[in-house]
């Protein structure tokens, strides 16, 4: 089991893998790692069950497993596992997130 399925948020938080700005371009030329920005664009990778009312029932994340989301340009705490070096991971509350991509 990877690193990142063992991580399961919690209430309304969700776990998204931060996309990377392709750091060549079409023609073949390669862009300094100074010169790529961050893009704002994420995948869903879990979700947590939700909100729970005074009522103690749950109210579900509008999100699921695998959307494309647009992200806040700050915020989010990041996720540090030694298996993860190469990639970004960061959890966000539903609330935060800003859009749904299709």
């Amino acid at each position: 089991m990877s690193s990142v399925k063992r991580i399961i948020p919690l209430l309304d938080r969700v776990l998204i893998q931060r996309i990377k700005a392709e750091t060549k371009t079409a023609t073949g030329i390669l862009i300094p790692e100074k010169a790529v920005e961050k893009l704002n664009e994420g995948v869903v990778v879990s979700v947590g069950p939700g909100n729970v009312t005074k009522e103690g029932k749950t109210i579900p994340t509008g999100l699921s497993e695998g959307d494309r989301v647009l992200l806040p340009s700050y915020g989010g705490s990041p996720i540090k596992l030694d298996s993860l070096k190469d990639k970004e991971y960061l959890l966000y509350r539903a609330e935060e997130i800003l859009a749904k991509l299709q």
